[in-house]
């Protein structure tokens, strides 16, 4: 082993000296050449380079190491000149003059080089322009490094100067193209930072509250719970959950579109199981059984773990995992930001970096409600029973969240109204009660007998919305014509062209290009709980659907995540629902007006208006 080491060390030093033989380089001299003690870097640590906007012009930025140097001849800026324009460059230093062994009297950079470099978008084109920027450098020392090309994203509307008409700038960070931005412009304190915050903010949205009855069931399974241990759960669960979305995410961005494991994890097999799994654990807070392995097999494992410290927290770390895929499967505006720029430069580190910061952020109020939880919970008696029962009804209501996904949602309905009629009946509803606190539950068991029976109503009569079951009743009886004629007027706009494939997506933007009707294009799955929200509470609404009017509607529906959805995907480089994207009449999509994530009514009705006054 030895001797052949031996020999590849001396194969690789003579190809070394040979190449600086075959370009020139005789100053050093063979002898020099093959026993020196100097280790070249690698073309990335030797330059390294890095892009960032500012003030609507990009800015290039190089650091070279000592003894390593640029040539200016060999720099290039490539576009697709049809979609925009580069400026002339400005160059931070005027360089040195060197005569070179490869290229003679050429201009040189040391130490860093900053290149501002003005870029201008065709209107018609959107407001994104891909760039390659190809550099060339050499060591002192006599390598000379083959040609390198960096692959960069310009976007040129997410950033606007202040009307102070300082450097200073204001970060959109409410749509994916401006979070992107963001990444590329910021320092990586500033990124991890603003993403766990908006981790933060992304805790009370529909996709990612449902977590709290988890993280609050598995607090109340324990028994006893202190304060140190409630903490380390919820921490465990939280990491788990931070983990994913950082791994998820990167592994997205790097493969694209295809790589959707939140949509994988969205399979009816899937979610019927996770519904079962979180059935049984209600069962068993209901008191019905305890969940555990056969005597053998317990007593094993319980021997086993004796020497494995924290052996709940990897299970309670593992069910954190599934729960940020399976739980939380839509798209936020920061998840898609931080995919965009994956994609766009490669930089999976930051990128993971950032969303992994985002969970923890996300993750906050989790362990708020898990030690809060931990420290409230009674330590013995009937109380406990209680509050493990409320928490079992909590989990029981989360599986039926995932199986709406697959149900219709008359049987949905049903399935909420079973629910919530045996919670009132549990909490005395039907029960002879005495004066104090018994009174109380009554007439809340009461109040939620009264509702069950409605939304078993509005089963029967073919509502969808647990929270209007009464929609068919309310819209033929209780409102007068003109209002009745408004709502289905309203219902008529709103309905969109189904698509799957991007053949029939083509077929619809050639038929409202006849029609001179630009084109509103919505991914939609049926896992996708935000796209549901907007469907019930955004678009339904009189002043959306009458803007919405205007546009020819097209739903893609991604539910399948098959290759036709795939493509469709990659094709808008997006990596999931909720996404909209808007068309001119001749079918050029308008770039600057994506949407990425759930937005609210008010949000979307000025987009709405803002894309509509643009054509």
């Amino acid at each position: 082993m030895r001797s052949i080491l031996t020999l590849i060390s001396f194969i690789l030093l003579f190809s070394s000296a040979s190449s600086y033989a075959l370009t020139g380089n005789n100053s050093l001299g063979f002898g020099k050449s093959l026993f020196t003690d100097s280790e070249f870097l690698p073309v990335d640590e030797a330059f390294r380079f890095n892009s960032s906007i500012e003030n609507g012009k990009l800015v290039l930025f190089w650091d070279i190491e000592d003894d390593y140097y640029l040539y200016k001849e060999r720099l290039r800026f490539e576009i697709d000149e049809t979609k925009g324009q580069l400026g002339k460059p400005v160059y931070s230093q005027s360089g040195d003059l060197k005569d070179d062994p490869n290229f003679g009297q050429v201009t040189v950079f040391h130490n860093q080089l900053t290149i501002d470099l003005p870029v201008t978008i065709n209107t018609d084109t959107g407001n994104e322009l891909p760039l390659k920027i190809s550099y060339q450098g050499c060591a002192e020392a006599g390598l000379c490094y083959p040609p390198q090309t960096k692959e960069i994203l310009f976007i040129q509307s997410a950033y606007v100067q202040t009307d102070k008409g300082d450097n200073a700038q204001n970060q959109d960070l409410e749509s994916a193209n401006g979070i992107f931005s963001f990444i590329q412009t910021s320092s990586l304190p500033a990124i991890i930072g603003i993403f766990f915050l908006l981790g933060i903010g992304l805790t009370f949205t529909p996709c990612v509250f449902p977590m709290v009855p988890i993280i609050s069931s598995i607090i109340a399974g324990q028994k006893n719970p202190s304060t140190l241990k409630s903490f380390s759960l919820s921490f465990s669960y939280v990491l788990g959950m931070s983990i994913t979305y950082a791994s998820a995410g990167v592994i997205t961005g790097l493969l694209g579109a295809s790589a959707n494991i939140q949509a994988y994890l969205q399979a009816p097999a899937v979610l019927i199981t996770f519904s079962i799994v979180f059935v049984l654990l209600a069962l068993s807070m209901f008191g019905f059984y305890e969940l555990q392995l056969p005597a053998g097999i317990r007593n094993k494992l319980n021997d086993t773990s004796q020497n494995i410290k924290g052996g709940k927290s990897v299970g309670v770390f593992l069910i954190g995992a599934l729960s940020a895929l399976i739980v939380s499967p839509c798209v936020s505006a920061p998840l898609a930001g931080a995919l965009l720029y994956i994609s766009a430069t490669a930089d999976a580190t930051l990128g993971g970096l950032s969303l992994f910061a985002m969970g923890l952020g996300m993750g906050v109020p989790l362990i708020a409600v898990g030690v809060g939880g931990g420290k409230l919970l009674p330590k013995a008696g009937l109380w406990m029973d209680i509050v493990k029962a409320g928490f079992g009804v909590m989990l029981i209501g989360v599986a039926i969240w995932l199986l709406e996904r697959l149900l219709p949602s008359s049987v949905t309905l049903i399935l909420w109204s079973l629910l919530i009629g045996l919670t009132a009946a549990q909490m005395g509803a039907f029960e002879p009660a005495r004066y104090g606190w018994e009174r109380l539950w009554k007439g809340i068991g009461l109040f939620l007998i009264a509702y069950a029976v409605t939304l078993f109503i509005g089963a029967m009569t073919g509502a969808d919305d647990p929270l209007n079951p009464l929609e068919h009743f309310t819209g033929n009886n209780f409102t007068d014509k003109n209002q009745s004629s408004s709502q289905s007027n309203i219902h008529e706009s709103t309905v969109f062209n189904t698509i799957y494939s991007i053949d029939e997506f083509d077929a619809v933007v050639s038929s409202s290009s006849s029609s001179l009707k630009p084109v509103l294009l919505d991914f939609y799955a049926d896992w996708c709980i935000s796209c549901k929200v907007m469907e019930r509470e955004v678009f339904s609404q009189a002043e959306a659907a009458q803007l919405m009017s205007e546009f020819t509607l097209v739903q893609a529906d991604v539910t399948d995540n098959d290759i036709k959805n795939q493509q469709l995907l990659e094709k808008f480089n997006l990596f999931g629902p909720p996404s909209i994207l808007f068309f001119d009449t001749e079918g050029n999509e308008l770039k600057q007006f994506r949407v990425m994530g759930e937005m609210n009514e008010e949000q979307f009705i000025e987009q709405l208006k803002t894309v509509l006054a643009s054509l």
